[in-house]
């Protein structure tokens, strides 16, 4: 494999049951690329060993008094120097090649494992350590993949300038022998300490990143509310713990390279002590001496591989694990190869929406509303409802569309029956031609879906930023995540995006907490009327979205309590009258399933529902919404 030849094809299917199985996986998928590399080592290597004696060889003619053999040995000289630089260079080629294609497979298989878990990655996984994986911890891995086959050429070389100086000059050759292994081995001791100093270095690294991110994710909130210093003043003794961190690993691997440094200087002494007083008493000539010497002293160098293998083992195993533990994770059931229509969407069956675990039913072509006293239960919902276990660790219950397991279907044809849109949405930089440029039945137009989601004013505002004032909005930028949009613009071209998109099933979670009141009656009407004939599901509490509903769905304690239309749940339902007009004392954050996270003070679910105000009065998640905003 070539670097020319990347990405792979199919990167295979990796053995995630350890680090260690998962770096051996690595190497033997690229084994033409180590023997390349293996053979390169040990012609530059080889060269090297053999340089001695060809030295050797000269030194001798002089003392000899002979032109023709230094003659040869100078020709000797030549050609092995010849030999070490195109091994060196060709090394460094093949060696380069195996690290950049060993990461650009794990960054393949983490790919496609991110495209197919979705949302439900970051459920199971940190999103600290997703970016460690997918950035550090990928390097890492190469690192040790590329190293590999250089510690092998360097370990051979060894091996051969060991014989070659038995049988070159037994005295000295057998002391070199015996000493070589203590060298090669004499780190050893120290490895279990500095990997384990690695280790708490990276994974204080990782919780510093975690929480930079979520620091510069919440900081237009936490300046409305005045709390970035409390924040940064965490994220400076995290980065504070990682220095310290640092230092002391650093420490232990100095001590490393102190250690492949002293002792050859040590044998590198004795040798010339103990080969000079054989000299003396004629036992090897001068010769022989420095061809001893310059051998010994080159050894140093393949010895450091010994070190860097160390090294780059330590570092990458645990880098391993953590992307074996990424790619280990699934969905529930793996659908098989699904063919794709003449537009290129894979065909998905078509019928009910079900869920068994609420007792959730949306029928086929209508529009259905949820209501949830708890946001993070309707946040769970959605993410179930988008095949996507809520709770990994619980028990799993397929969502059923038309009766079949949606997480049972290939991941395109899921991707193509339901597509949700969280409280959150994310916009991508770029231009507003690019951002709604996304997969689509085409039978959507981008302008209907801007229309109905009442993008007018976005528009004006894009064209009043382009260059000449009065451009295209559709080849304006849109900056990343939309900063330069306040937060009702940019939830309303998240849900223009997702109108394009026209999925069978579309799962709204929210889409208008941060729009104002008469806004929000337009966006209503317009999505009734652009998604008439489809399946949509709206998880909300404002009246002005259940009112255009064709059926309203309660759910509370983690099941569907009533059904039927707003107007006549407000006058039968106590407990829905109360979530949805947000009467004082009404249990909106308290009546979620066992175990729920929406109680006041958690700070989620800050879009739904009430939270206490700082004089005692309830302040709508709304106008929270706005404050931030104007912040």
């Amino acid at each position: 494999m070539q670097i020319h030849h990347l990405p792979y094809a199919d990167p295979g299917v990796p053995d995630v049951r350890s680090g260690t199985r998962f770096l051996v996986w690595l190497g033997r998928n690229q084994l033409g690329g180590q023997v390349r590399s293996l053979c390169w080592g040990l012609l530059h290597f080889a060269g090297l060993a053999a340089l001695p004696p060809a030295v050797g060889l000269a030194v001798q003619a002089v003392v000899d008094r002979s032109g023709g053999g230094l003659g040869r040995a100078a020709a000797l000289i030549v050609a092995l120097g010849v030999a070490i630089t195109l091994g060196d260079t060709m090394l460094h080629r093949t060696a380069v090649t195996n690290w950049i294609t060993a990461a650009a497979r794990v960054q393949q298989l983490l790919a496609r494992r991110t495209a197919e878990l979705g949302s439900a990655l970051t459920q199971r996984v940190a999103a600290g350590e997703v970016v460690a994986v997918s950035t550090g911890d990928v390097e890492k891995i190469g690192w040790f993949v590329e190293a590999l086959s250089r510690f092998a050429a360097a370990a051979l070389s060894l091996v051969l300038v060991c014989v070659g100086l038995v049988v070159y000059a037994p005295a000295l050759g057998w002391v070199v022998a015996a000493a070589m292994p203590v060298l090669a081995l004499a780190a050893l001791p120290l490895l279990p300490r500095a990997t384990r100093r690695a280790d708490v270095q990276r994974e204080k690294a990782g919780y510093a990143t975690e929480l930079a991110s979520d620091t510069v994710a919440g900081l237009r909130v936490l300046r409305g509310i005045g709390g970035e210093e409390l924040f940064l003043a965490r994220y400076r003794a995290a980065s504070q713990e990682v220095r310290q961190a640092a230092v002391g690993s650093a420490r232990m691997w100095a001590l490393i390279a102190a250690v492949q440094v002293v002792l050859p200087g040590l044998l590198l002494i004795g040798v010339v002590l103990y080969g000079a007083k054989l000299a003396a008493e004629g036992r090897i000539t001068v010769g022989e001496l420095v061809t001893v010497y310059a051998a010994v002293a080159l050894t140093a160098y393949p010895l450091r591989h010994f070190e860097e293998i160390a090294m780059a083992f330590s570092f990458s195993r645990p880098s391993a694990r953590r992307a074996a533990r990424v790619l280990a994770l699934s969905r529930a059931a793996a659908g098989a190869a699904a063919p794709a229509d003449g537009g290129g969407r894979a065909p998905v069956p078509g019928g009910d929406l079900y869920d068994p675990l609420t007792g959730l039913h949306a029928p086929a072509g209508l529009l259905t509303a949820v209501v949830c006293g708890d946001p993070d239960l309707a946040g769970r919902l959605a993410e179930r409802l988008g095949g996507h276990p809520a709770e990994p660790g619980g028990e799993h219950v397929s969502v059923l569309l038309g009766g079949a397991p949606l997480d049972g279907l290939p991941p395109a044809a899921a991707r193509t029956a339901v597509l949700v849109q969280d409280k959150d949405p994310v916009l991508l930089s770029g231009t507003l031609r690019e951002l709604l440029d996304v997969p689509s039945s085409g039978k959507v137009p981008v302008g209907e879906a801007l229309a109905a989601a009442r993008c007018g004013d976005v528009l004006d505002a894009l064209a009043l930023a382009s260059a000449d004032g009065a451009g295209d909005p559709m080849d304006a930028q849109v900056t990343e995540r939309g900063r330069s949009l306040s937060g009702g613009q940019r939830q309303r071209l998240a849900l223009a995006r997702s109108l394009v998109t026209d999925p069978q099933v579309l799962v709204l979670d929210e889409p208008t907490s941060a729009v104002d009141a008469h806004t929000e009656a337009r966006v209503a009407e317009g999505v009734r009327r652009l998604r008439a004939g489809r399946t949509t599901v709206v998880l909300a509490s404002s009246p002005l979205l259940l009112d255009v509903a064709d059926r309203v769905v309660l759910v509370r304690d983690g099941r569907v309590a009533a059904v039927g239309a707003h107007r006549t749940l407000l006058r039968e339902e106590p407990h829905y009258r109360a979530v949805v007009t947000r009467e004082p004392g009404a249990p909106a954050a308290h009546d979620g399933a066992p175990g729920s996270e929406g109680a006041p003070g958690s700070g989620r679910g800050s879009t739904n529902g009430s939270l206490p105000g700082s004089d005692g009065t309830q302040t709508d998640g709304r106008d929270l919404m706005r404050m931030e905003e104007r912040a």
